[in-house]
């Protein structure tokens, strides 16, 4: 069928570029960059949370699309690429389909020049660095996906598997509580564990920060010094019940002497608490277990508190 257009068509259509202009035509084809794309997906998840107190990086001549909050400002001696930092995180994506969210678990113990390195974001080390600044500050960090994963994302697998997969363009909200006073954080920790359950009532507290639970008296007059051996079974877990030492738990005893023993916290709730048939709960804060640097072979993080359960079977002298 032929189509006919006919001239009053075509003089409303002429008249309709004679007001509006070809620009402004254009306009609903123009595609916005990466940055603008990024802009608008943080000031809609700002504003779909309810989040306040949230300013835009300006430190970086406002370039780089971070938004930030500084919950505890730090003071000190600013932070520098080359300088140790130590915190505690939680990531998510925009969409939630990859949260890590246990402070017991997320922790960081690095030079702040390899954050990014670290299988992080350009945006958190940029964040760390020139935003919270202090090795004792807390700050929420929303990273614009192009200093993050970008187009592509991370990880493998399908993005509707938790934690398996940050699709691209995905920004990323971070929060980050530096520490660089263990002895009170640690405590802390400690304290509000205990809290947390009834169950876990009626620990004393050492000079040390030692938190222990007789479970189960021992009634063998067997006690343990630097020079015994001992038999026992025991589970070691982080505070958030992930174990991370069962295999001496249960039938399948351990034999080892106390003297270099590898965790002074146990060596010395075991030499004051416990004698053969001691049932006893344990629950030291890092300094008292591997440390600041963790065991990661172990799967325990940098800094944690640890809880072990230990029943002494036999003490040799």
């Amino acid at each position: 069928m032929k189509r006919t257009i006919y001239p009053l068509s075509v003089l409303s259509i002429f008249g309709i570029f004679l007001m509006t202009g070809l620009p402004s035509c254009r306009k609903n084809n123009v595609e916005i960059n990466i940055h603008q794309y990024d802009s608008v997906q943080i000031q809609n998840y700002i504003a779909a949370n309810h989040l306040t107190g949230f300013k835009r990086d300006t430190v970086n001549g406002d370039t780089s699309g971070i938004w930030y909050r500084i919950s505890v400002p730090g003071s000190g001696t600013p932070l520098q690429y080359s300088d140790l930092v130590t915190f505690v995180y939680t990531e998510q994506t925009f969409d939630g389909k990859y949260a890590l969210v246990d402070t017991i678990a997320q922790h960081f113990d690095d030079y702040v020049g390899h954050i990014q390195n670290d299988h992080f974001t350009q945006g958190l080390q940029i964040a760390v660095h020139d935003l919270m600044v202090y090795p004792n500050a807390t700050i929420r960090v929303l990273v614009p996906s192009h200093l993050a994963f970008g187009v592509s994302g991370t990880g493998s697998g399908s993005s509707q598997v938790a934690n398996n997969h940050i699709a691209g363009n995905q920004c990323i909200d971070f929060y980050v509580h530096a520490i660089n006073n263990f002895g009170p954080y640690d405590d802390l920790v400690i304290k509000h564990y205990l809290a947390d359950s009834a169950s876990l009532s009626g620990y004393s507290e050492t000079p040390d920060s030692i938190y222990y639970k007789v479970l189960t008296p021992g009634a063998t007059n067997d006690p343990i010094t630097s020079l015994s051996t001992i038999t026992c079974t025991y589970t070691g877990q982080l505070l958030n019940a992930t174990i991370f030492d069962g295999s001496h738990n249960g039938t399948n005893t351990a034999t080892f002497p106390m003297l270099g023993f590898a965790t002074p916290g146990n060596v010395e709730a075991l030499e004051n608490y416990a004698e053969a048939g001691t049932k006893l709960s344990v629950i030291l804060p890092s300094k008292q277990g591997y440390g600041l640097g963790g065991n990661g072979a172990a799967g325990i993080p940098p800094f944690s508190c640890l809880r072990f359960t230990w029943q002494v079977i036999t003490v040799t002298p």
